[in-house]
């Protein structure tokens, strides 16, 4: 894997910037602002995005901001640029989400993810902009998904991995219904400058609790465990090599005015005295497809290649991540041609060592 591919496989999309939550570990800087993504992004974004679709498989993500906070209508005029062979996901909170939007979503055959914690006690973090508990209002955004029969997937914010954790969580996403499941051990980037260094024991024991959770009753697709299991099988049949993509994803977030920043989403909005604004161009002014094209041109994009190079000669775990995070080196060591960082220690390194341990643990006792 080396380099960036010149086509992506999905395209992150902010139809707005506002968010009604204020969740304490939230990354975005804009959340408080209302501005919202006019129709002529989307279709500047359609216009390159509409050909990738003939090829093959391709994605919008709506992301926020709380992306349904662009409201019904002028989320379906976002929509009508994108030909009908483009999938769309919607990453949401669910506070929002009622029959109407049900509706919505199927009619237009949308894909939703739930971003939920677990447990009500699990979600303190997770507060209005009156700093009221959100739980009550995600719950009923997620009946209203089970009432319609809307499949949807979740995504799990950990801020500190302690024994019992991933056996409760399992179970409760098993009872809430998701399909699939995303865990995040929460990261430091943006404007959350919560430290996230946790003890490495901690960590792994989370890992390797939560495959012995999922096994019991593997009915929910789980993101992390089931690429990891991958991985190691993939390294014992001999072919790890042929795992990760031949180039790197770009990646390619297009704000709600239409600039784009490339490799991490979390970039978008920040900017610095060396790299600037993080944005590789606006589809306003020049396509998408050539933005792309060009992406290696913009400075900070350099550097972190340089650093994933670092990453590969240096790492034994590259060939599992093929290297850090742009947006974790970044906020964690304020450049990008750093190679280790707190997140790949928890969500790359000791997730794929918790894995492991977990199967020595239950190797099957010869006789």
């Amino acid at each position: 894997m080396r380099g960036i591919s010149e086509i992506p496989t999905y395209v992150v999309m902010q139809p707005t910037t506002l968010c009604n939550l204020d969740c304490s570990y939230c990354y975005l800087p804009l959340r408080k602002l209302d501005k919202k993504m006019p129709v002529e992004v989307a279709t500047a974004v359609a216009a390159s995005v509409n050909p990738w679709s003939r090829t093959g498989r391709f994605s919008v993500v709506w992301h926020g901001g709380e992306p349904l906070a662009a409201g019904r209508e002028h989320f379906a005029e976002l929509l009508k640029p994108f030909a009908e062979g483009v999938e769309h996901h919607v990453q949401t909170n669910a506070t929002l989400i009622d029959d109407a939007w049900c509706e919505f979503f199927t009619e237009r055959d949308i894909r939703v993810s739930v971003s939920v914690d677990g447990p009500e006690a699990r979600n303190g973090e997770r507060v209005t902009r009156g700093d009221k508990p959100a739980y009550a209002r995600i719950m009923r955004g997620v009946e209203a998904l089970r009432r319609h029969d809307i499949p949807f997937s979740a995504l799990c914010v950990v801020g500190r991995p302690v024994p019992g954790l991933a056996t409760e969580l399992y179970g409760y996403f098993l009872e809430l219904g998701c399909e699939v499941l995303g865990i995040n051990v929460e990261e430091l980037e943006g404007v959350n400058t919560r430290t996230n260094r946790h003890p490495e024991q901690d960590v792994k024991a989370f890992w390797a609790e939560l495959v012995t959770a999922w096994r019991k009753n593997p009915s929910i697709h789980l993101r992390e465990i089931e690429w990891s299991l991958r991985y190691a099988a993939a390294v014992l049949d001999g072919t790890a090599d042929e795992l990760l993509p031949r180039r790197l994803d770009p990646i390619p977030t297009v704000a709600q005015d239409g600039s784009v920043v490339l490799l991490s989403p979390e970039l978008a909005g920040f900017s610095d005295p060396r790299y600037g604004d993080f944005s590789s161009g606006n589809v306003l002014t020049t396509p998408l497809a050539e933005i792309l094209t060009r992406a290696t041109g913009t400075p900070w994009i350099r550097e972190f290649l340089d650093g994933v190079e670092a990453c590969r000669t240096q790492c034994p775990y590259f060939g599992f991540c093929g290297g850090a995070h742009a947006a974790n080196r970044y906020f964690e060591h304020g450049r990008f041609d750093v190679t280790t960082t707190d997140h790949c220690r928890n969500s790359k390194i000791r997730l794929l060592e918790g894995v492991l341990d977990h199967a020595r643990d239950h190797q099957p006792t010869a006789v």
